[in-house]
């Protein structure tokens, strides 16, 4: 019969009460009577972290052996599991159980080193760490991804080599200077360009290198019929008004000196009103039905108008359609095209700039942008000396006039 024993449970146990247990990873040891055991504990007990590392150290007359319960080398089974050893009394027949430790023993050569004690590499970056655990854990998808990623990283490197050597060619080619004149030039003019009308520099004739058409179309022409054919039947007591009130002092040469009768005279007159609305456009802030209405403006000309020199704005729950300053520009820009075509091809910046109440020197880079020659009247003798004098009159001339920096340099005043 076989005999029966009792199993006592041991009280709570600190970490160097617990037992051990060891294995040699290269094999059995059939003498463990020849090995001198060691066990180190971490000095500092205050850090939970620290307080629980212990090393074991096995010693023999041909080799040592080395286990810890922490770093690269320990067992994980240790934080997943608990062990327990049970002890048998033979004499009380009761076993007693106590908690044990796992110490997984790897031999040690002298003058090698182990891969714990390499120092880590610092120099990786967060994204460079980030791929390794990908490349060790990662799904399919999420290695793929980082495939790719690489292949596009290689792809993006040889493109950058090869603009840097195109560059390096181009530097030596021209020299430093010269493309950073040519920078400075592109990005002086680049601003301008932007809000200009269509342009055709290689025409023929004056009249097709901003066409007409893209100003006003044959079908804004049939719609402006109405609200020009008034413009074009006004009084000359009504034009003595608009002078007087300073108004559109643009448009009034040309109503002065309209075409008897025909269709050149429609046409002018379409421009005139077209014109108007422009100039009035240009000193407003935001853009609302009743000045459309006011004005007495056709539906499709008020699309056509708010579509091309507004920019719409989501404020206070609902959209505005604005008109920054950048528009404004735009607008100067097609209103002296359309005065070239008024005007035998020739237009006064300075009655511009008062219509618009942009400072002149503003128009005059418009007009720069667009390649116009300005020039000034000859002046009067003696007494007839007066305002017309100081205006600035801008000719479109084939070929083109380019302009190497339009924009003025303001002299700074030297000190006495």
């Amino acid at each position: 019969m076989a005999s029966s024993c009792s199993i006592v449970c041991c009280g709570e146990e600190s970490d160097s009460d617990k037992t051990i247990i060891v294995r040699f990873s290269n094999g059995s040891v059939k003498n463990a009577d020849k090995l001198d055991f060691s066990m180190y504990k971490n000095t500092d007990e205050h850090n939970p972290r620290k307080k629980s590392r212990r090393i074991l150290v096995a010693e023999s007359d041909r080799l040592s052996y080395v286990g810890q319960n922490f770093g690269v080398g320990s067992l994980k089974c240790n934080s997943l599991c608990k062990y327990y050893v049970g002890v048998l009394n033979k004499e009380t027949m009761t076993m007693e159980v106590h908690n044990a430790q796992l110490f997984n023993m790897q031999p040690v050569i002298p003058g090698e080193t182990s891969e714990s004690a390499k120092p880590e590499d610092t120099t990786q970056t967060f994204r460079e760490k980030l791929d390794s655990l990908i490349e060790a854990f990662g799904t399919q998808k999420q290695k793929k991804g980082l495939s790719s990623r690489k292949l596009n990283q290689v792809g993006m490197d040889t493109l950058h080599h090869a603009l840097t050597k195109a560059a390096n060619s181009v530097i030596d080619k021209k020299g430093l200077e010269a493309l950073q004149q040519e920078v400075a030039e592109s990005e002086s003019w680049g601003e301008l360009a932007l809000h200009l009308p269509p342009c055709n520099a290689n025409a023929d004739s004056c009249e097709d290198v901003y066409p007409f058409d893209e100003l006003l179309s044959p079908v804004d022409l049939i719609a402006l019929e109405q609200a020009g054919s008034k413009m074009a039947a006004l009084t000359p007591e009504e034009l003595r008004k608009m002078k007087d009130d300073g108004r559109c002092l643009s448009i009034m040469r040309h109503l002065e000196n309209m075409p008897a009768v025909g269709e050149a005279r429609e046409k002018m007159g379409c421009c005139a009103f077209y014109l108007s609305l422009l100039l009035k456009l240009a000193w407003q802030k935001s853009i609302k039905v009743i000045f459309f209405q006011e004005e007495g403006c056709p539906r499709k000309i008020q699309k056509k108008l708010t579509k091309t020199f507004t920019v719409e704005r989501f404020s206070n729950g609902r959209v505005q359609n604005i008109v920054p300053l950048s528009m404004r520009v735009k607008i100067a820009a097609y209103s002296l095209a359309l005065l070239l075509h008024m005007g035998d091809m020739t237009a006064d910046l300075t009655l511009l700039h008062r219509d618009m109440g942009i400072p002149e020197a503003r128009i005059i880079e418009v007009a720069k942008s667009m390649g116009l020659t300005l020039s000034k009247p000859s002046r009067a003798k003696g007494d007839e000396v007066g305002v017309q004098d100081e205006h600035r009159i801008a000719s479109l001339v084939l070929p083109l006039v380019k302009y190497e920096n339009f924009r003025e340099r303001r002299k700074r005043k030297k000190m006495r």
